[in-house]
């Protein structure tokens, strides 16, 4: 019996480039031995329920689209008891969770990544009773990337990001938080907040830190507390940037955090609006899904013999 494959994909990101494709794409599925299904999505939510209510007929699926999609097939796929490896071609306009597992942003190279690559066991965030990929974070332009309309990313790419932004900036909130972790707890007024596991996030490489590891079981927090004075944005940019210290940056690592807030606090998750919840429980999903990657290129991983049987998965699908 021939191997099937459960292909989905928004055909509006990304200024629609996989139009131009999607005929290929398929091809390269079916050359490789694939029965392929294909669904593209309508509006949001679609990706999650075809994931969680159709993949099990499937011995693989493959998402494109953005990160939204992605995180949309993720979160159907941990709904599911039994779960399938996912494969990931970038049609977005960030794509930072294709940075960080090296798949490339041209659409048949990352297709022919699909069904020559290799298993990669990744974590996943859990966010209250959501999950997310790689980013939760709350606080200033944090909200832009959902508030953008899609039109705009479409005409100007990125650019379209820092016209939202630059509307922002007499609107900087900060909010009071009591978060808790594993080996802290700390009380203040935070401009920002960002729970990650990627090396990229909005486009920008190493803002999480130089020693992301994607299966460790941990998640890279940053918090900036409130500046008092406006030379204090100086200081907090240039310790982002550089990885230096400052007081108004604090930098941890952990499994599970809480933010318990007195006021509404909205989030955003993979890019997408996550709601605006007083108390937020999160936690990482050691390993919960196998993402495909390609075979030849180094990711930030726990250093572990990956089995001869765990590299030739994808063939034996």
């Amino acid at each position: 019996m021939g191997k099937k494959l459960l292909f989905i994909y928004n055909p509006h990101a990304g200024m629609a480039k996989i139009r131009n494709h999607l005929i290929d794409i398929i091809d390269t599925f079916s050359k490789a031995g694939y029965e392929v299904t294909v669904c593209p999505t309508q509006k949001q939510g679609d990706a999650i329920n075809w994931t969680r209510e159709k993949s099990g007929f499937f011995d693989l699926v493959v998402c494109s689209g953005g990160d939204g999609t992605l995180d949309e097939v993720v979160t159907g796929m941990l709904q599911r008891e039994r779960r399938v490896p996912i494969g990931y071609v970038p049609a977005g306009s960030t794509n930072d969770f294709a940075e960080t597992l090296k798949i490339p942003t041209d659409m048949l190279e990352a297709a022919d990544v699909v069904v020559d690559g290799r298993l990669f066991s990744c974590d996943m965030g859990r966010f209250n009773y959501m999950s997310f990929v790689y980013v939760a974070a709350f606080g200033i332009f944090t909200d832009v990337s959902y508030e953008t309309k899609q039109d705009l990313k479409n005409t100007f790419g990125h650019l379209a990001y820092l016209i939202e932004a630059a509307t922002r900036l007499p609107q900087i909130k900060s909010y009071h938080m009591r978060v808790k972790w594993e080996d802290g707890d700390i009380e203040d007024d935070f401009l920002f907040g960002m729970i990650s596991n990627s090396l990229s996030v909005g486009g920008i490489k190493y803002l999480t830190g130089p020693d992301v590891v994607l299966d460790d079981g941990l998640f890279e927090v940053t918090l900036i507390r409130t500046p008092k004075e406006v030379q204090d944005y100086t200081e907090i940019a240039g310790s982002i940037l550089t990885n230096s210290q400052s007081s108004f940056v604090v930098n941890f690592k952990s499994k599970r955090i809480r933010f318990e807030s007195l006021e509404e606090v909205p989030w955003t998750l993979d890019g997408e609006f996550g709601g605006r919840p007083r108390v937020v429980e999160l936690e990482n999903m050691h390993k919960a899904l196998q993402m495909i990657v390609p075979k030849d290129v180094e990711l930030p991983c726990m250093k572990v013999a990956i089995p001869d049987k765990t590299e030739e998965a994808v063939s034996g699908l």
